[in-house]
């Protein structure tokens, strides 16, 4: 598993911007995980998704980002 997740729902085109974000930030690899499949990630991520979180911190970023968003971001875990 990876420490990088981005959380997600189906048939999202947010999601799939955010998918096109991260190659474009060359983004490390990733667990994408969908929110409509568990009540507790669906109360706590339904209206912000996507979502990438760090697990080894916790700190997450919000849509909308896009890839210097993401660099920064990782950066900081780096």
């Amino acid at each position: 598993m990876s420490d990088l997740i981005l959380y997600q729902r189906d048939y999202c085109h947010l999601c799939d911007l955010a998918l096109a974000v991260m190659a474009e930030a060359r983004a490390p690899d990733f667990d994408s995980v969908w929110v409509d499949d568990a009540d507790e990630l669906e109360q706590r991520y339904g209206t912000r998704v996507p979502v990438l979180r760090d697990a080894r911190d916790g700190r997450e970023l919000d849509w909308p980002f896009d890839a210097a968003a993401v660099a920064a971001f990782l950066r900081v875990a780096g």
